[in-house]
């Protein structure tokens, strides 16, 4: 067991770092639904398609991570880019269509449009 001053020095340096990464504003953020419903879309090979190009490409201002429902079952696999204080939504990926965001938006910065959920798939 660590002692409690052990413990808020590891706490302080982690948090340091988690400091570092939201000052970065370079850095953008990838997130897959990876709750049941994407799953059984077809999000895990997305998720590894995006996780492998971030990794092949050397894109150290890139990180890949997922997160639970996000709410829009009938548009899995979704995909959230987040860069600065923009959020871009894909909805309906594929490898496929993961890895032309890749190069598209992720590596020159256009948003592909065509695959992006608006407010017209809405219904609004």
């Amino acid at each position: 067991m660590k002692t409690l001053e052990e413990l808020k020095a590891i706490r302080d340096r982690m948090q340091g770092q988690v400091n570092i990464r939201e000052e970065d504003g370079d850095a953008i953020r990838v997130v897959v639904g990876m709750a049941t419903c994407g799953i059984a879309a077809g999000a895990r090979p997305v998720l590894t398609a995006f996780s492998d190009a971030v990794q092949e490409k050397n894109l150290s201002n890139i990180s890949v991570t997922q997160t639970g429902c996000i709410g829009l079952c009938q548009y899995e696999p979704i995909v959230e880019v987040i860069t600065g204080t923009e959020k871009t939504t894909y909805v309906k990926m594929t490898v496929e269509k993961a890895k032309e965001v890749i190069d598209q938006h992720l590596i020159r910065g256009q948003v592909v449009a065509e695959y992006t959920i608006d407010s017209d798939k809405l219904g609004k």
